[in-house]
């Protein structure tokens, strides 16, 4: 072979491996660690793989088959010459999330139009202003993919990157920073006002301005808790320096997710209440902090690659499940997540969906009799604590997709059962495999239908799955590929079961 023969091979097999990362999602970084775990004597090292992308060195046939085992492919596809672009070309496509919708005719969507229009269209729909005030809180988290740089920056500044952090590091960065911490056993009037605690709800904890941590003593016991309370109130200080508009943290079936809002009462009002706004952001802000105080992006990153998306690696840390589902779906080199936060009988109090799946139901309140497919809910009725993963077929838009998750049963600080579940959408990865994910989905679609509803999944697509599970390096999508695919539906009254759900009933 010529020099510049070689030359050019070296740049095309650079060229192919570069786009192949970039399609998955993986840092330079990602890559070599992923590949360290296949063989560390002959993986390549972070600059040794920028030289190899940039085609200034070629991989030795040893080191060439370790990332070609990583990405699941022969080895053979990358010394060929030929380029297949539909295989090595990143997709620019949609990033998840909620659907938008055209604002045409522009007029009709002036700011003094829909001042007027959406107090109205709340009171017609029974969404409250402050449900509508989460709402538009979750939909920026989802249309940002979960990428917030700024609070990310602000939190390792004050947690130098440290992980675990301990819950003396976190009582001494509270002082450092001049707040005392003061226990109580009774909710103080001055906390609540005249609001009415809901049923089951908790008052964990409240800031007290300028500098007065106020937590419940049944967090003593919590120490797991307690630390990501200590880092929402850390949070307040350092972003808005400590000065009270903050809402209490609750617990319980009646209370809105600590990120949003008090959930102290029930408000029901269609009036979108500029207050409710401001506690929505804030809340979500001193949550996102937390995780990230928690968690911080680079060594968790790590910690998931090395367990393999495990949920319990909250355990090595000291930290909740909830904590641990809510930073997978930021700091995963796999960018399509959900995350869902229910209680029995069907509300979900924490929505994350930068996968763009749907919600179990249609609207924002309580519904007595969602999908019982679904792994959620499944696991509301399930009398176990174990983790179980799920391998779901659904159609969003025209579109079947296929879903997997990892649901778990926990109690909540006053003992109420609730169900986190995180989840991926796995069309993409397929995708990003040269898999014709659509047809995969049809056929799983298909074969459910045809058993039922539910069906071991068939040797063709098990054999895709599990070559994703390994790219992903997902073990409970591993978990998921040996018990029964199961079809879901977005509503009630669109089941898509051949006979239906509500068939004779």
């Amino acid at each position: 072979m010529s020099s510049a023969s070689a030359i050019r091979n070296a740049h095309f097999l650079g060229t192919k491996i570069r786009n192949l990362r970039k399609r998955n999602n993986l840092t330079m970084d990602d890559l070599s660690a992923r590949c360290v775990k296949v063989d560390a004597e002959s993986a390549p090292s972070v600059s040794y793989l920028s030289m190899i992308e940039r085609g200034k060195r070629h991989p030795s046939a040893r080191m060439l088959s370790v990332i070609a085992e990583v990405f699941q492919k022969d080895i053979r596809w990358f010394l060929d010459d030929v380029p297949d672009e539909a295989a090595i070309v990143p997709d620019k496509g949609s990033r998840g999330g909620m659907r938008g919708m055209a604002l045409e005719p522009g007029f009709l969507f002036s700011r003094e139009i829909l001042q007027n229009a959406i107090p109205e269209m709340l009171s017609q729909t029974g969404v409250s202003g402050r449900q509508f005030a989460h709402l538009l809180i979750r939909a920026h988290q989802e249309n940002n993919q979960n990428h917030f740089p700024e609070l990310e920056r602000a939190a390792e500044a004050v947690g130098k990157k440290q992980m675990p952090l301990s819950l003396d590091a976190l009582t001494d960065i509270c002082k450092d920073m001049g707040m005392r911490i003061k226990w109580f056993t009774k909710v103080p009037e001055t906390a609540i006002g005249a609001k009415v605690l809901r049923d089951k709800t908790v008052v964990r904890s409240f800031f007290e301005a300028p500098s007065t941590i106020h937590v419940n003593k049944l967090m003593q016991s919590q120490p797991a808790r307690l630390k990501y309370d200590l880092a929402l109130y850390i949070g307040h200080k350092v972003l808005h320096d400590g000065d009270g508009v903050k809402s209490v943290a609750t617990t319980g079936p009646g209370a809105i997710d600590t990120r949003f809002a008090t959930g102290l009462d029930v408000d029901t009002s269609s009036a979108v209440n500029t207050q409710d706004i401001v506690h929505a952001w804030r809340d979500f802000e001193c949550s996102f902090f937390a995780g990230a105080l928690l968690c911080p992006k680079v060594p968790f990153r790590r910690l998931l690659e090395q367990r393999a998306h495990d949920i319990n690696v909250g355990d090595m840390l000291d930290v909740t499940t909830a904590v641990v589902m809510r930073r997978m779906t930021v700091v995963s080199s796999y960018p399509h997540w959900h995350y869902f936060d229910a209680y029995p009988p069907g509300q979900l109090l924490a929505v994350y969906r930068g996968n763009g799946i749907p919600l179990p139901w249609g609207n924002m309140r309580m519904v007595q009799d969602p999908c019982q497919h679904w792994a959620v809910f499944r696991m509301i009725n399930a009398d176990t604590d174990e983790a179980s993963a799920q391998i779901s077929v659904m159609d969003v838009g025209s579109e079947p997709r296929i879903f997997c998750c990892e649901s778990v049963n926990v109690s909540d600080l006053s003992g109420n059962k609730h169900v986190l579940c995180a989840g991926i959408d796995v069309n993409p990865a397929l995708e990003a495999q040269g898999a014709d994910a659509a047809s995969l989905a049809a056929s799983l679609r298909a074969a459910c239908n045809e058993n039922g509803g539910s069906v071991a999944i068939p040797a063709a697509i098990r054999k895709e799955l599990q070559q994703t599970a390994k790219l992903l390096n997902i073990e409970w999508l591993n978990r998921g590929i040996e018990k029964q695919a199961r079809m879901i539906c977005p509503r009630i009254g669109a089941c898509p079961r051949t006979p239906s759900c509500h068939a004779g009933s």
